[in-house]
């Protein structure tokens, strides 16, 4: 069967960019990364012109919430974005879709139990900040390009960052340690599987939809409680929670929940995998990226 069209992926190599092109592999996309630094526009107008992608899905950026240099955070997410849009229109030929990676981080403390792409923004982080800054900048382009923006709610999955709250609490009940130190526990958030997430970029990209912002959330949210006791279920390790106030941000979002009817409507596609499936698919680690 011959290759479908060509997918540019930044942040190729990363956690979600290595599930997303082994998704899109497997379905006959031919996939490809850049080696440019997205900051640098001239370096990237000429790596994109030789690629000549029929889509392009854009992930790289810098995701950590606490990264301590937050000139670097709007360098790379908001500015480097601008410059792929802006290299992206100097092509002769235009991709067919472009999807942007903003986060749920743009929605900040909005005080609303469920959160639909139509509330008030109200970042309280750099990160945050920078995701809604890309997007505001970004919305300036739908007139020119074919692009919708994503804002994903959290997720993980193997190959994620011990610096991220799932993959460090696996890790901790690998290394069958009798305690862990956190933050918060009492805080709802999603926890989707990127296996579901990559699904709905992939899903995407087959769509006439563009010049618009949809959620990629499932709507279902936990406490980080409801990990610790589910791996305690899936491992039979009995895990203490040692609360460390320096882990306690002042300014935490309580909750974030998004509402998935948006997305539904356009790619009738709901989250697969349950928490304990996620969890108990890292814990064993059964796949090699």
């Amino acid at each position: 069967m011959a290759l479908h069209s060509k997918v540019l992926i930044t942040g190729y190599d990363g956690f979600t960019g290595r599930h997303l092109s082994k998704l899109l592999k497997i379905n006959k996309y031919d996939c490809v990364g850049i080696q440019s630094d997205i900051t640098n526009l001239k370096s990237l107008k000429k790596e994109i012109a030789s690629i000549e992608p029929d889509y392009v899905i854009h992930l790289a950026g810098i995701s950590f919430t606490e990264e301590k240099n937050s000139s670097l955070i709007y360098q790379v997410n908001t500015i480097g974005t601008i410059n792929l849009l802006d290299a992206i229109l100097s092509l002769q030929k235009i991709p067919k879709k472009i999807i942007l990676a903003s986060s749920a981080s743009v929605y900040g403390n909005n005080n609303k139990i469920v959160l639909n792409e139509k509330d008030i923004l109200n970042p309280v982080s750099h990160y945050g900040c920078s995701k809604l800054s890309m997007e505001n900048l970004a919305c300036n382009y739908f007139n020119k390009l074919p692009i919708i923006i994503t804002r994903p709610f959290n997720y993980s999955g193997i190959g994620h960052n011990e610096k991220f709250l799932i993959p460090k609490i696996i890790h901790a009940f690998k290394s069958k340690k009798k305690s862990i130190e956190l933050g918060n526990i009492d805080i709802y958030r999603e926890f989707n599987d990127v296996r579901d997430i990559v699904m709905m970029y992939m899903l995407l990209l087959k769509t006439p939809l563009h010049s618009e912002i949809v959620n990629l959330c499932s709507g279902k949210t936990y406490k980080i409680y409801d990990i610790i006791k589910t791996l305690n279920d899936i491992t039979n390790i009995k895990m203490n929670i040692d609360i460390n106030q320096k882990f306690i941000r002042t300014n935490e979002i309580p909750s974030l929940k998004g509402c998935p009817t948006k997305l539904n409507s356009i790619i009738s596609y709901k989250c697969i995998y349950q928490l304990h499936e996620t969890l108990d698919w890292m814990f064993v680690e059964r796949e090699i990226l």
